[in-house]
């Protein structure tokens, strides 16, 4: 009895401690798209970007896509745990007529390494939460890139790729946008050239390279 007791109690430590980490590790970036909305009410109809750093440094995608109203509210680091636990805040303040989803590639390199079948699961989840929220919305889902530094971690986002591409593409009102085969030279490799320094984050080319397959996505 006192080793169950004592093993619930550590489960229950473990499970709140997570939550807790989740909410301390966002909770300004969070705070900072309240006080956005605050001080302009965001406008109806717009294309809401989600996720995490390769949309959070896009800070100029509006000017990629002049015709269109952006309400970009990603958040660099943040992984689809992180959009599960703040859903909430996330979606609440729009009325978007499509939510566009860059997320997942921090679930597969975290430490914790869960996995194809777990980040799915949390996409799905995230999914779910969208569609509640926005019945007639358009929802997309742009592939997981196949940074250089995270080389290790290709197989596992090949097959998240692949599970989030067959969900979506039973869906309606739903696309899985791939932009893996456009990052690729003329011999099928990984263009290192689109890439930062930290062979994680992108340059402008390849913002420019995402916004001509995307593109034809965007309501």
């Amino acid at each position: 009895m006192k080793n169950f007791l004592k093993i619930s109690f550590l489960f229950f430590v473990f499970i709140f401690g997570s939550l807790a980490a989740q909410k301390a590790d966002f909770y300004d970036d969070i705070q900072h798209f309240k006080k956005l909305d605050s001080e302009k009410t965001p406008p109806k109809d717009a294309i809401l970007f989600l996720g995490s750093s390769s949309f959070t440094m896009w800070k100029d995608a509006a000017d990629y896509f002049p015709d269109k109203t952006i309400i970009n509210r990603a958040f660099g680091g943040s992984r689809l745990l992180n959009l599960n636990y703040y859903a909430e805040d996330l979606l609440n303040p729009y009325q978007p007529k499509q939510v566009i989803i860059y997320c997942g590639e921090n679930d597969i390199a975290h430490a914790e390494k869960p996995s194809a079948k777990e980040v799915f699961k949390r996409f799905k989840q995230f999914y779910k939460t969208v569609r509640a929220h926005y019945p007639n919305a358009n929802i997309a889902y742009v592939s997981i890139k196949y940074s250089p530094s995270r080389e290790q971690f290709w197989p596992t986002m090949k097959q998240v790729n692949k599970k989030i591409q067959n969900f979506m593409n039973a869906k309606k009102n739903a696309e899985f946008i791939d932009v893996t085969e456009s990052m690729n030279d003329e011999n099928g490799s990984i263009r290192k050239d689109l890439y930062l320094e930290d062979m994680l984050h992108m340059k402008p080319e390849g913002y420019k390279i995402w916004t001509k397959v995307m593109y034809p996505y965007l309501k």
